[in-house]
């Protein structure tokens, strides 16, 4: 799993030039670039690096500096950075996974100013902690507090970064209903197969061991929940 820094797919975009004078001028300004990695910082916006066309690289810059190609800097909509993107990153280790059954497909994110705004699928950030030998002082496991980050190319110009229970995908060959689930839940429960005490495997050098149920009909009522969120 990368540390900090991870590669994204290279991503052809403008980015607002007010970004490289330190927001101290040059509104309604752009110039081309392509954004080809990331920073993940436990507490802070996603940050992504970019390579101008004259070759310098800008590290670290919130996804509200990017527009798309071919775009009018000066008719996209400029929007917060809290409205692009809901969270901050949950660890320094993040993953980048860009899924086949998402992969340019069109969905929408229901937004801070209720309103639903619509784009394409670039890919997704997801975090973890890497190993036991290091203190997990982050919420990237924790089932109720975990997120994702599914990045987009809004239909406006702007790009956002927007977790799952934001988001509606549309995909043509299946996603046929029309009703938004709001009254679903957010999961409380860790999932493990190994810890129902119900179950062990015979002593010896089979190559096919046999397994004993120790309470068949416990066994059966087990649902493998390590603990819910209130115990």
């Amino acid at each position: 799993m990368a540390y900090l820094n991870v590669n994204i797919p290279a991503t052809y975009a403008q980015v607002r030039r007010e970004y490289l004078y330190d927001l101290t001028g040059h509104v309604g300004e752009a110039e081309n670039c392509i954004i080809f990695g990331m920073a993940s910082i436990t507490g802070r916006a996603l940050l992504f690096h970019a390579v101008m066309e004259n070759g310098a690289v800008f590290y670290r810059l919130p996804i509200s500096a990017f527009i798309q190609p071919g775009f009018d800097v000066k008719k996209v909509p400029r929007m917060r950075l809290d409205e692009l993107e809901l969270w901050n990153c949950f660890s320094y280790y993040p993953a980048i996974t860009t899924y086949d059954i998402l992969a340019s497909q069109s969905g929408k994110y229901y937004g801070k100013d209720k309103k639903w705004h619509r784009g394409s699928y670039l890919f997704t950030v997801d975090w973890a902690h890497p190993e036991s030998n290091i203190v997990d002082t982050d919420h990237s496991e924790i089932p109720h507090e975990h997120k994702c980050a599914h990045i987009l190319a809004l239909d406006d110009g702007n790009y956002a970064a927007q977790p799952n229970n934001r988001l509606i995908w549309n995909i043509p060959s299946f996603t046929v209903k029309e009703e938004v689930p709001f009254d679903w839940k957010v999961q409380t429960s860790e999932w493990n197969v190994e810890n129902t005490g119900q179950w062990k495997t015979e002593d010896s050098d089979k190559f096919f061991y046999d397994i004993e149920e120790k309470n068949p009909t416990a066994a059966k009522n087990s649902w493998g929940i390590i603990r819910k969120k209130d115990e």
